[in-house]
């Protein structure tokens, strides 16, 4: 009867003792293997029962590691930019005092053709170009522009040595004006037409002035490409029946199958744009081009007076260094031409070899071979000398 409350104060201490074990080992399960290794040092069971006494701060956090920015990029030098040299322009020339005039006259295209010939004859003392274009005129509305009216006076101004003529690109028209109301493509239209082209070639060539007029090229449009043939069919005969020359350009605008080209050769044969996007108008290597092909007859009729080079016009004033845009010490001087009649310049009246052949007073080789077979013999030593060396003669004892 003595030990039973000692009996009971142990059992009971094993309970507390059992549920406290038990309370530990829940805790344990519930703590995440992460939770678990955070927690430094390791608690013991009064700490896990009771608390610590030690306040529980919170564990600073580790270290952040200095973020380096990336390295830079060195970004190369741009290369040295290369200086395309531009092409030289040549000098202006200084035209000569009686420089001969070119007039050209027409519509829009006649006003691209003058800047072309200007820039084909800017090397020529002896050439000047003058143009008077009207971009809207033709030979159709002289209600418009009269040609026929207005030329005649520029004739007396300019006084040309010869005119350059391109209109008709604006003539697919309705024709008006001297009675005429006549719609474009009829044949009374093509008749009217006709007359008033050799009016206009007439204006020039009754004043003995050389008239070259210039074809229509090809247009982008199907169909004013078709009335630029008709036109230029009808420009060429009617210009020549009037002593004029007619100059084609249309091979020059168009491709191997005859089409409108945009792109084309230009006169150094190189690829270049010859026309604007509308397929109507002239480009600079097309307005040079047009003037290319006038270019040539041009000069066959100026002769002379187109060169470069020329230095004077009249030979009974002739012209100074300066005013013939020559150094001094460089003029030239024309010399009379060989005549084949005196070759020598010495008044002799037969060319070499007109003289008869002399009589020789001696057979030559060749006659003695020839008429004789006579041979002459070699000379001593020579690969041909077949003779045999004289026997030397005996010794004297």
């Amino acid at each position: 009867m003595k030990n039973r409350p000692a009996r009971a104060i142990i059992a009971a201490a094993k309970a507390i003792l059992a549920t406290l074990l038990a309370a530990c080992f829940v805790l344990a399960c519930l703590l995440t293997p992460a939770e678990a290794q955070e927690q430094r040092p390791r608690r013991t069971l009064l700490e896990m029962l009771f608390g610590s006494r030690e306040p529980d701060y919170p564990e600073p956090p580790p270290p952040r590691r200095a973020i380096r920015p990336p390295p830079r990029k060195r970004i190369a030098p741009p290369p040295p930019r290369q200086v395309v040299a531009q092409p030289e322009t040549p000098p202006q020339v200084q035209k000569l005092p009686d420089a001969k005039s070119i007039l050209v006259v027409g519509d829009f295209l006649a006003g691209g053709l003058g800047v072309g010939l200007e820039d084909a004859f800017s090397t020529s003392p002896g050439v000047v170009v003058q143009t008077h274009s009207t971009v809207a005129s033709g030979l159709v509305r002289q209600d418009y522009y009269n040609w026929p009216q207005q030329l005649p006076a520029m004739l007396d101004q300019v006084k040309p040595a010869m005119v350059v003529v391109m209109i008709g690109a604006n003539d697919r028209q309705q024709m008006v004006g001297d009675g005429l109301n006549e719609k474009y493509g009829t044949d009374p239209w093509f008749l009217a037409y006709e007359e008033r082209i050799q009016e206009f070639g007439k204006l020039v060539t009754s004043r003995h002035i050389p008239l070259l007029w210039v074809g229509l090229p090809p247009f982008g449009s199907d169909q004013m490409t078709a009335d630029a043939v008709k036109l230029n069919q009808l420009y060429q005969s009617q210009v020549q029946s009037v002593g004029g020359e007619f100059i084609d350009i249309w091979d020059g605008f168009t491709d191997q199958n005859g089409q409108f080209i945009i792109t084309g050769s230009d006169i150094n044969g190189q690829q270049v744009r010859l026309r604007t996007a509308d397929g109507i108008n002239l480009t600079a290597a097309g307005k040079r081009k047009v003037a290319f092909y006038v270019e040539k007859p041009t000069r066959r009729l100026l002769g002379d007076q187109a060169s470069p080079d020329i230095i004077r016009l009249d030979t009974g004033n002739p012209l100074s260094a300066e005013q013939a845009n020559l150094p001094p010490g460089e003029m030239v001087t024309r010399t009379q031409p060989v005549s084949l009649s005196d070759p020598n310049l010495d008044g002799g009246t037969q060319l070499l070899g007109g003289a008869p052949p002399r009589n020789p007073i001696t057979p030559s080789p060749r006659d003695l071979l020839v008429e004789k077979g006579q041979m002459a013999p070699a000379p001593t030593g020579r690969v041909d000398d077949y003779r045999l060396p004289a026997a030397a003669a005996p010794a004297a004892p």
